[in-house]
């Protein structure tokens, strides 16, 4: 009996505290911004999809896929509230996110654990966005390209002052680049992330689709 009750003392402590206390909007330890290769995205499934921003002639690059609170382990997800972000509010961020399905379910998911309000938490969305520079070499691609991730990930280092390797990575469906996630403090600062690093693509080399 006492073995059993050292054991599950030892299973609660290893535990995230929210993970007892369950998540709760505004109790996070960063953000993760997540910005996927539009091209990838529609070549693999988007296109089937007939998703508007697989549309030949949108131009899209790298597209907002996400803000997400996260904790130093893990993250909080499907905060409780009622409120949900209105047209206007999904139309002011149809440059970064042009799929409003995709905003809706972001919120839903992501932004109710921000403790801020739909409106505030897409113009968080505006300013990580704004924080995080594109490397020239991925703003525009007319042809398909092999890098290896850690190519990608010197790139926005380097495009990025202040930015680490610690703090971005790169992940892959196996053979193209999907998305790059760079780590932002609340204050949206660069900042490390070792649980995201650690998850991020393994290929030695990775396609990147041309921009449509």
């Amino acid at each position: 009996m006492i073995v059993r009750l050292v054991r599950l003392l030892i299973l609660l402590a290893a535990w995230p505290v929210a993970a007892l206390a369950g998540d709760a909007p505004g109790r996070f330890d960063f953000y993760v911004l997540s910005l996927t290769w539009s091209p990838s995205y529609c070549e693999a499934e988007g296109g089937a999809r007939n998703d508007a921003q697989c549309e030949t002639g949108r131009r899209y690059g790298f597209l907002v896929h996400g803000l997400w609170p996260q904790y130093e382990r893990g993250y909080p997800e499907d905060c409780p509230t009622r409120l949900t972000p209105d047209a206007a509010e999904i139309r002011a961020v149809a440059d970064l996110m042009p799929a409003p399905g995709l905003v809706r379910h972001e919120w839903r998911k992501h932004g109710s654990c921000s403790g801020l309000s739909p409106a505030d938490y897409l113009k968080t969305v505006r300013a990580a966005r704004e924080a995080v520079r594109i490397p020239a070499a991925f703003r525009r691609l007319d042809n398909y390209v092999m890098v290896s991730p850690a190519e990608v990930e010197a790139a926005f280092v380097a495009a990025n002052p202040g930015l680490r390797p610690g703090g971005v990575a790169v992940t892959c469906d196996g053979r193209r680049l999907r998305e790059v996630r760079v780590c932002l403090t609340r204050g949206l600062g660069f900042r490390a992330c070792e649980e995201v690093d650690r998850r991020a693509c393994r290929a030695s080399r990775v396609v990147l689709p041309p921009v449509r």
